[in-house]
């Protein structure tokens, strides 16, 4: 076996490392709210999210296809420029899923991209097309996911919330709080697993020295297996922040937060744009809790959450820049 061939099955491995710590570090995005509410028991939740992120993940390639052509171009594509983008983004999800924090795996892993990107080949390699999608995505999906709820809410209670007894809410909604949550976790599959899909095409771009336009169906199949695996695991330190640290919800409010996260990120995956699916369902459930009063939100929780978001990038440039270097000069 020659020394490439075992050097792409090592960055294959990563690659699928990456997707299951993705799937247990984001967990929380798919169940935190239905089992703050009570609708689902945690193993429920668990056992829902793991198989629908599956599901979701078979739906296309549209974001896996930004991540393996328009962040850095697959003629510059190297093992070792892949091998630190991993290595980087695993660091950082492992740490903050140790804090506790929800942080983004998807720029986790571009910025991790764009900084190992800058060490093998200078600024000029990296697109700004691919990059702007990306940042594109980073400001309008927590904005939306702020947004959308408050309007959504505020609809609910005009046309129907304002009628019911509460009672009769809470009823409804615990049932129609499991769609949701189905729907989040099928969304999150189909953003969140073609990342994975997207870097793994990159390094068969590096090993086969060609381009390639379309994602291998091996490729597709392992990497929403290996997200649905991390899924069933489970992320309870984040589990714990986002469903009951960051504002009390009941089963309407679940349901809201759900659905507008999920309508808002299986947009983007169908536009190709990796957004960050912590993010947009953190600012739904911050959006939610508003329609309450600002008191009801806790905002030094969801401080702690936005630092977090906001390190990711330039720490993960530093980071893939460094085990870039670290690579080329230890030769591993």
């Amino acid at each position: 076996m020659d020394t490439a061939l075992i050097g792409l099955i090592v960055i294959v491995a990563l690659a699928l490392v990456f997707d299951f710590i993705n799937g247990f570090h984001d967990t929380a995005n798919a169940i935190a709210t239905s089992v703050a509410t009570k609708v689902l028991t945690p193993a429920q939740a668990i056992a829902m999210a793991a198989v629908l992120n599956v599901v979701g993940a078979l739906t296309g390639t549209a974001v896996a296809k930004t991540i393996s052509k328009d962040i850095v171009p697959q003629q510059y594509a190297t093992l070792e420029l892949v091998g630190a983008t991993l290595i980087s983004a695993i660091v950082w999800n492992l740490f903050t899923w140790w804090k506790g924090l929800p942080s983004s795996s998807s720029h986790a892993l571009v910025f991790s991209l764009v900084g190992a990107g800058i060490a093998a080949g200078g600024v000029g390699i990296i697109i700004p097309k691919g990059v702007q999608k990306t940042l594109t995505g980073l400001v309008t999906s927590p904005a939306l996911g702020f947004l959308v709820p408050i309007l959504l809410m505020f609809l609910l209670s005009w046309l129907v919330l304002r009628w019911m007894k509460p009672r009769v809410v809470t009823r409804t909604f615990r049932t129609l709080q499991i769609f949701s949550a189905a729907f989040m976790a099928f969304s999150h599959g189909g953003n969140d697993a073609q990342k994975t899909m997207g870097i793994i095409t990159f390094a068969l771009a590096a090993y086969l020295n060609t381009e390639i336009e379309i994602v291998p169906l091996w490729v597709i199949l392992s990497a929403a297996t290996a997200m649905g695996a991390g899924t069933a695991v489970g992320g309870w330190r984040i589990i714990k922040t986002m469903g009951f640290k960051v504002v009390d919800l009941k089963p309407v409010d679940g349901f809201v937060a759900e659905t507008s996260a999920a309508l808002i990120i299986e947009t983007a995956s169908r536009l190709g744009i990796p957004v960050s699916t912590t993010h947009t369902i953190s600012t739904s459930i911050m959006g939610v809790g508003t329609t309450k009063g600002f008191k009801k939100v806790k905002w030094q929780v969801a401080g702690r959450i936005v630092q977090a978001w906001i390190f990711t990038i330039p720490v993960c440039i530093v980071l893939g820049w460094v085990v870039h270097k670290l690579i080329l000069a230890t030769g591993v």
